[in-house]
C-alpha cells in the first residue's frame, strides 16, 4: 500500500523541490526565470546579511544581528536558493553563533538552549501526530476512497459543473486534516483520470473546435479547483496548514488569548464556506466548460470504486483513530460551551487534552491496532510513518524560534512601531487589511509557512503600537498567508496542478488575482465578527 501511495504522487519531501526536480513541469521560459531567481538570491542573501549587520542602525547588538539574519533568511526563502527548511535551520545556527538570544545574568541557559528549545513546543508534536494520521490515510487509500465516494453522489458526474464543484469540495474537506500539498497530489491523478475518461466526451459533445483535450476550459477549471479548494479547506482547522499552527503559537505566546481547536473551526467556517462558494462561481465563470451536461462519467467512477473494493482493515483502523483524534480535539470546546471556560471541569479537560497530546495518543494507536495479528502487522509501521513531510516540521519549529526571538530581543516591537508610524494606520480595519495584504504578497513568492513566520510576529506589535487588540490583525495575517493563488510558485499545490499541463499561466494569474482580492475582503470583514462571536477576543 505504501508503494501505491507513492505512485499517486504523495511521496515525502515533494513540498520543497529543487530546480532540477521541477524541470519536467517547467517551460523553458519558466526554467530560465527560476534559475535566475535562485542564482540572484544565492549571492544577494549574504550581501543583505553583511549590509544589515554592519550598517549604523539604532538597534541593540542582538537586535541588529537578528535583523541581519532575518534579511538573509527572507532573501533565501523568497529566492529558494537552497531548500527552505535548510535555510531555516541555518538561520537558527547563525542565531546561536552571533549570540542573538538575550540571556539573563545568572541563568544556566545557553544560546543554543533558547534557540533550539522551541522544538519542545507541544504544537510541534501536534504537527507530527497529525502528519502520521494523514500518512495512514494515504497509505491505506482512505483519501482516494473518500474522493470517489463523493463523485458517485447522484447527479455529480453527469455535469461538468458538478464534477468541478465536487472536486473542490473533496479537496477542501481532505485538506482540513491532511496537508494541502498531499491533498492536491492525491487528487491530481484522479482528476487526470477523469479528464482521460471525460475529455473526449466533452470534445465530442462541444460545438467548439476542441481537438486538444489538454486545452479544454473544463480541464483548466478542474485543475485550478483542486489547488484552490485545498488552499481554502486548509484554513478550516488548526492542523489544516502550517501557518494556522504558527499563528496560534505566536498569538498565545504574545497575548492572553487561548485558541482551541473548536474555537478556530467556528471562526474559520463562514470564511471557508463563502470563499468556497466564490471559488465555484468565479472559476466556472472565468473558465466556463465547453458543455454543461456529459454522459459516461458515472461509468468511469463506478469502475474505479469497484477496483477499490470494500473497506480494508487498515482503513477501518485509520477511521477509528481519526474519529478519536477529532473527538478529543473538539471535547474541550464542547466542555467550555456546556460548563463555561472558567469551570474546574474545563480546566481539568483543557490542561490534559491539549492538541499536541491528543495527536500523539491518536497516532500511537495506529501502531497498536492490528491488521494481521498473527503476523504482528499493525495499521502503521515506523518505516511508513517516517515518510511524513519532515521538512515542514523543521520549518515550523524554526519559524517558532525566529518569531520568539523577534519578540524577546524587542526587534518585533521596533519594526511594528516603525511600520505603524510610516503607514499611519490606527484603526482595526486598516491594520487587519494591511496585515492580510502583506501576508498575501509574501505568500505569492514563497512558502505560506515562511509568510506566516515573517508577518505574524511583526503584526502583533503593530497592533499594540496602535492601541488595538493584536489577535484580530494576527489572525488576518495567518489567513492571508494561505491565500496565494496567482502563480505556480505561490503554493506547492499550485505547482502540483500546474504540472498537469492543462493550466495556461495567464488563466492562473487571472483567477488568482480575483481570489486574492476576495480573500482580503472576507478576512477584513469576517474575522473581527467571528473572533468576537466565538470568544477568541
Amino acid at each position: 500500500m505504501a508503494e501505491d501511495a507513492r505512485a499517486r504522487g504523495v511521496s515525502p519531501g515533494g513540498t520543497y523541490k529543487t530546480l532540477d526536480e521541477q524541470r519536467e513541469v517547467l517551460s523553458p521560459a519558466e526554467e530560465k526565470f527560476e534559475r535566475a531567481r535562485q542564482t540572484i538570491g544565492l549571492f544577494l542573501g549574504p550581501v543583505a546579511f553583511l549590509i544589515m549587520y554592519f550598517a549604523p542602525l539604532p538597534l541593540d547588538a542582538n537586535q541588529q544581528a537578528l535583523a541581519a539574519i532575518l534579511s538573509f533568511t527572507i532573501v533565501y526563502w523568497l529566492s529558494e536558493a537552497i531548500p527552505i527548511p535548510i535555510t531555516a535551520i541555518l538561520a537558527l545556527a547563525l542565531c546561536v553563533l552571533l549570540a542573538v538570544p538575550p540571556i539573563e545574568s545568572g541563568s544556566d541557559d545557553s544560546a543554543s538552549d533558547i534557540v533550539y528549545g522551541s522544538f519542545a513546543s507541544d504544537t510541534i508534536f501536534l504537527f507530527i501526530g497529525a502528519f502520521i494520521i494523514a500518512q495512514a490515510m494515504r497509505t491505506h487509500g482512505l483519501d482516494r476512497r473518500f474522493a470517489f465516494r463523493v463523485l458517485s453522489l447522484p447527479g455529480v458526474a453527469k455535469s461538468t459543473y458538478g464534477v468541478i464543484i465536487a472536486f473542490g469540495a473533496i479537496a477542501a474537506l481532505i485538506s482540513a486534516f491532511i496537508s494541502n500539498t498531499a491533498t492536491a497530489a492525491m487528487l491530481l491523478p484522479i482528476g487526470l483520470g477523469m479528464m482521460g475518461a471525460l475529455g473526449g466526451l466533452v470534445s465530442e459533445q462541444s460545438d467548439e473546435d476542441t481537438a486538444d483535450v489538454s486545452r479544454l476550459r473544463f480541464g483548466t477549471a478542474l485543475m485550478l479547483m483542486i489547488s484552490y479548494g485545498a488552499g481554502v479547506g486548509g484554513l478550516l482547522t488548526p492542523i489544516g496548514t502550517p501557518p494556522n499552527l504558527i499563528g496560534i503559537e505566536f498569538i498565545e505566546q504574545e497575548t492572553d488569548a487561548t485558541i482551541t481547536f473548536f474555537g478556530w473551526v467556528l471562526t474559520a467556517l463562514p470564511i471557508c464556506l463563502i470563499m468556497f462558494a466564490a471559488l465555484c462561481v468565479i472559476l466556472i465563470a472565468l473558465n466556463r466548460p465547453e458543455v454543461r451536461r456529459i454522459s459516461g462519467a458515472d461509468r468511469y467512477i463506478n469502475e474505479q470504486r469497484r477496483e477499490i473494493g470494500p473497506l480494508s482493515r487498515g482503513e477501518k483502523n485509520t477511521l477509528i483513530v481519526f474519529g478519536v483524534a477529532v473527538s478529543l480535539w473538539v471535547l474541550p470546546g464542547v466542555v467550555a460551551l456546556l460548563f463555561g471556560n472558567e469551570s474546574e471541569i474545563y480546566g481539568a479537560v483543557g490542561d490534559r487534552l491539549d492538541e499536541g497530546t491528543v495527536a500523539i495518543i491518536a497516532a500511537t494507536l495506529l501502531f497498536l491496532l492490528p491488521i494481521d495479528w498473527a503476523r504482528r502487522r499493525f495499521t502503521m509501521n515506523w518505516n511508513e510513518a517516517v515518510r511524513i513531510d519532515w521538512g515542514t516540521v523543521i520549518l515550523f519549529g524554526c519559524g517558532i524560534a525566529l518569531g520568539t526571538l523577534l519578540s524577546e530581543t524587542g526587534l518585533a516591537e521596533v519594526l511594528g512601531k516603525g511600520i505603524a508610524e510610516s503607514l499611519g494606520v490606527t484603526s482595526l480595519l486598516a491594520v487587519s487589511a494591511v496585515s492580510a495584504l502583506i501576508a498575501i504578497i509574501i505568500s505569492e513568492t514563497t512558502s505560506n509557512t515562511a509568510s506566516a513566520t515573517i508577518v505574524v510576529p511583526i503584526v502583533i506589535p503593530i497592533a499594540a503600537a496602535a492601541g488595538l487588540d493584536p489577535v484580530i490583525p494576527a489572525l488576518a495575517a495567518v489567513f492571508g498567508a494561505s491565500f496565494g493563488f496567482m502563480m505556480p510558485v505561490s503554493t506547492p499545490q499550485n505547482a502540483v496542478v500546474y504540472g498537469s499541463g492543462m493550466i495556461p499561466i495567464t488563466k492562473m494569474v487571472r483567477s488568482g488575482i480575483s481570489f486574492d482580492i476576495i480573500g482580503i475582503i472576507l478576512i477584513v470583514l469576517l474575522i473581527p465578527v467571528m473572533a468576537r462571536l466565538t470568544g477568541l477576543v
